[in-house]
């Protein structure tokens, strides 16, 4: 059974989201401090974490952070700050997904399966093989890695999502909403400015000099594009 770890200070809204979680058919655990949830999560390995921010013990950011240098367990980050800097924050910690409160149970459920999919599907775009192969980039769609000059690049599933679907189409400019489609699975208005913090991350782990990248590109104005092989020009972004 499908486990999931929910780190949240809040009784009632735990336990509705525990009943909910629970009726779809997932195992879960409730943990109400971040520095205990944090201790569940290395001793259960669940297969996704729910965490809210504001907690008590450790900060939930600091939780996002401490997983984040193990393991790519998939994290949707759940609170009340709505502020777009403090989602950003989130997502650059590596944070698959992000719910603004209040929320619906139900639309936490979906948020849950879309990403728990994501996880294991790994890819969005289709390739001869399933395997490929751009420059010195290999991307294996059915075993959901990425290599570069052979060296393995680990990436959350939404960063391999994102990358899939760049690579798919070298040279095509991919607007951020169609990005985010191809990252989490849906596209919500007003978060389109959440892949910018997905492809700082992406690109912190791939390119071989961020500040200079070789792969993926900005269209100032417009999107992202994965530049193609024969393709020299520079990032365009001013």
């Amino acid at each position: 059974m499908t486990k999931i770890l929910i780190i949240e200070d809040e009784p009632e809204l735990a336990k509705i989201l525990q009943a909910y979680l629970e009726k779809a058919g997932f195992e879960v655990l409730l943990s109400a401090r971040g520095d205990t949830g944090l201790q569940t999560w290395e001793r259960e390995h669940p297969d996704l974490v729910l965490l809210d921010l504001n907690l008590p013990g450790l900060d939930g950011l600091d939780v996002a952070h401490a997983i984040r240098r193990k393991s790519e367990t998939p994290l949707i980050m759940v609170t009340a700050r709505a502020e777009e800097t403090d989602r950003l924050i989130g997502l650059e910690l590596g944070a698959d997904d992000y719910i603004v409160k209040p929320f619906s149970p139900r639309e936490v459920v979906a948020r849950v399966r879309a990403v728990l999919r994501r996880s294991e599907r790994g890819a969005v775009a289709e390739a001869q093989n399933n395997i490929m192969r751009i420059a010195n980039i290999e991307i294996d769609l059915d075993a959901h890695s990425v290599r570069r000059d052979g060296q393995p690049i680990d990436l959350t599933p939404s960063e391999f999502n994102l990358l899939a679907a760049l690579a798919s189409q070298p040279g095509r400019v991919f607007s951020r909403l169609q990005l985010l489609e191809a990252a989490q699975g849906v596209a919500y208005e007003g978060y389109e400015r959440s892949i910018d913090a997905h492809i700082k991350n992406l690109r912190a782990k791939l390119e071989p000099e961020p500040r200079t990248p070789r792969y993926i590109e900005t269209v100032f104005g417009v999107g992202y594009r994965f530049r193609k092989p024969d393709n020299p020009s520079p990032d365009l972004e001013p």
